[in-house]
């Protein structure tokens, strides 16, 4: 991706001035991606060392690029012109668009959208940042949600390539085509989903970690979960993925889905994994990679399973009892399901976004295509027989679902 050096008059769809709401992790890879793109930045932060802070990260990514020979030194400063920390609300006004990218808390989302969607433009729109938390929702502190919508990116943003564009039930279809616009005019690919929670991304994520965690849990040796889980073709092995998302904010999330009735903790699919990831925060305190470690250790020679995890867990007849290629398809089959759910439920509008999104946010594995092409790949009768296997030996999680049965019926192919 190239940076714009030269200003020019963008088409008026486009966005020439954005605002961002929180120069933490996510509001500052945004802030550089979009400067990367030649759009005028406002980073908002509490404080100006915040902000300063914000804009900082971008000299730093800049920093590498050069050192790596990915741009010239003489990009840097027109980048870093685009971008203004501050501190004051109103500096937002005329924003095109404004992207709050504060903690995922309801109740603080309201109350920054409320402040903060007056800065807009006549015709600008609000979007939310948000993994986790329904649009909808977060719409109802907003007077114009038919211009809301949700932006999820994802981590580092500077080098992840997807944004879930996420519809609440007033989103138009005019500040769906603009969001999904932006997205492109910094270079990256959107997909399209509807609201729900945990949208598609987080809700297909979370399976195969939870599945793992399971696993741990009823006795297998955690070490061989990763090395499988590494065959089968993911980029990240579960166990090491769940410490760099972080144990502690899972369990925070967790609570506030609870919490707010958003979550049923008895319609929990995997209980015992989720009651060892409680354990590992709440007992062992050790929230993630950023927080004393997690699954794993870490020191300056890497990382190795925490040695309690296994004194804990392990069970070596429960261990050999399971095969491999049971492990495998028990963490390759519950992201596919979740992705046809997803499509079945209407909250992914086409199986081409779920492969997409698939293959480009959450780590499918290459050679799958994408999670819902796995289906095509195993021949539907296929795939709804080791489902019924999978489901008869571990639980109801694996129930084939009914779009699939569905497809089969029709002879068609998803």
């Amino acid at each position: 991706m190239s940076i714009t050096t030269e200003k020019t008059s963008p088409p008026d769809s486009m966005v020439k001035r954005l605002g961002i709401i929180g120069a933490g992790m996510m509001g500052q890879g945004i802030a550089f991606s979009a400067a990367n793109a030649g759009i005028d930045v406002v980073l908002k932060d509490m404080s100006q060392a915040s902000a300063d802070k914000g804009k900082a990260y971008s000299a730093t990514v800049m920093d590498k690029r050069i050192a790596r020979g990915k741009v010239s030194s003489d990009k840097k400063q027109p980048l870093l012109d685009c971008i203004s920390p501050t501190t004051d609300k109103q500096d937002l006004e005329g924003c095109d668009l404004i992207i709050e990218a504060v903690f995922e808390d309801m109740t603080l989302k309201h109350k920054v959208t409320r402040e903060h969607e007056p800065c807009l433009n006549s015709d600008g729109i609000f979007a939310t940042n948000t993994s986790s938390l329904p649009i909808t929702q977060l719409a109802e502190a907003s007077n114009q949600p038919d211009r809301f919508i949700g932006l999820h990116f994802f981590s580092p943003v500077d080098k992840m390539p997807l944004v879930e564009v996420i519809c609440g039930e007033q989103t138009s279809e005019v500040t769906l085509t603009k969001a999904t616009g932006f997205v492109r005019q910094i270079g990256k690919t959107p997909i399209v989903v509807n609201d729900s929670l945990g949208f598609f991304s987080s809700r297909v994520f979370a399976t195969p970690l939870a599945e793992a965690t399971e696993m741990v849990a009823e006795g297998v040796h955690p070490e061989r979960i990763e090395r499988l889980a590494k065959e089968l073709g993911m980029p990240v092995a579960p166990l090491a993925s769940s410490d760099e998302v972080s144990q502690r904010l899972a369990v925070e999330i967790w609570d506030t889905q609870i919490a707010t009735g958003l979550m049923d903790p008895s319609q929990d699919p995997t209980p015992q994994g989720s009651q060892v990831v409680r354990d590992l925060v709440n007992k062992h305190h050790r929230g993630g990679r950023h927080h004393e470690g997690g699954f794993y250790d870490y020191n300056d020679q890497g990382k190795t399973i925490w040695p309690e995890l296994i004194r804990q867990y392990y069970q070596p007849t429960v261990d050999t009892a399971i095969s491999d290629d049971d492990i495998k398809d028990r963490l390759l089959f519950r992201p596919v399901i979740e992705s046809l759910m997803c499509l079945q439920e209407g909250v992914l509008r086409t199986a081409e976004d779920g492969n997409t999104g698939s293959l480009l946010g959450i780590g499918a594995p290459k050679w799958t295509g994408g999670y819902i092409n796995v289906v095509n790949d195993y021949g539907i009768e296929v795939f709804i027989d080791r489902c019924g296997q999978l489901a008869r030996k571990y639980g109801a999680r694996f129930t084939v679902p009914t779009i699939v049965i569905d497809k089969h019926k029709s002879g068609e192919m998803f």
